[in-house]
């Protein structure tokens, strides 16, 4: 008896110790300012932050933390969430499903043709996935966002076609980059098949070293303009979130601020050595 009494604290006690070794091996999260980031903005005259996560690192980098904690509209990065749930619901049978042009004036020329669901999510067609949200439904569309755990996205009956673009709706640079971190790693609650037609719609530059995954988004309240770029780039077997949101300043030219939200990201990759100096990307939004 006395021996089981001995055997039992040497077992607990070694528990103990094996528990304390274990808190002090697992690494914090660690949230790193990187000026190069701010000195990017600066030079393209855009005001804002940019967001880089290193996966196996467990790091985040940022010019300002404080802006990647406030929530703004998704915009068009609501594509991705949207396009899941379209999937999952069955309202488009996969990304080959076509969107007839019924022949009216939009806002891009480029939308004024016949679309498939891959292109209307490249060329970031409103319309279409205005038409996808209303097939969707609203409380469809509220349990399926519940599910994602996408940002705090304002839906119902007024809003159904428009919340990610106007209204109460926001996400903020962490959430947007947990959500893709969910999606990269399989861990959203939907279908292998969804999963796997989402992460082709979503691939905007392929190279034998990297895979880019991403989406714009471009928000207008009255003269404030708010745009966006999330995604993450997978090489050497490692990933790098990003989730770029940045605001013109006064004197900057609106003709480059859909270009220059990429360029920034591209280039703070580059400062982090994760994308080579001398690659130059044409993505296809």
């Amino acid at each position: 008896m006395r021996f089981n009494y001995i055997f039992i604290i040497i077992v607990l006690l070694f528990s103990c110790k094996s528990e304390e070794k274990g808190k002090k091996e697992k690494v914090e999260t660690k949230f790193l300012v990187n000026n190069q980031f701010q000195e990017i903005l600066d030079k393209t005259k855009l005001e804002g932050a940019i967001l880089v996560y290193d996966l196996h690192k467990d790091v985040y980098y940022s010019n300002n933390f404080d802006w990647c904690k406030a929530g703004n509209l998704p915009a068009s990065t609501f594509k991705i969430p949207n396009s899941i749930i379209a999937l999952e619901a069955g309202v488009v049978k996969n990304d080959s499903a076509v969107f007839k042009w019924n022949g009216e004036s939009r806002y891009l020329k480029i939308w004024e043709q016949d679309l498939t669901f891959k292109e209307a999510f490249h060329y970031s067609c409103v319309p279409c996935y205005q038409e996808v949200a209303r097939k969707i439904g609203v409380e469809r569309m509220k349990s399926s966002l519940a599910k994602l755990n996408f940002g705090s996205m304002d839906v119902n009956e007024m809003t159904l076609d428009n919340f990610w673009l106007e209204g109460k709706s926001k996400i903020n640079q962490f959430q947007q980059i947990d959500f893709l971190k969910r999606l990269h790693n399989s861990e959203l609650l939907i279908s292998e098949r969804t999963d796997s037609i989402m992460k082709s719609m979503m691939i905007m530059y392929k190279s034998n070293q990297h895979v880019l995954r991403g989406k714009t988004g471009w928000s207008v309240r009255g003269e404030e303009n708010n745009g966006w770029f999330v995604g993450y780039v997978l090489v050497k077997k490692n990933a790098y979130f990003f989730a770029t949101n940045v605001v013109p300043k006064k004197n900057f030219d609106m003709k480059f601020f859909s270009r220059e939200r990429k360029e920034v990201t591209f280039n703070a990759l580059k400062a982090l050595k994760v994308l080579s100096e001398k690659e130059s990307f044409v993505t296809k939004q």
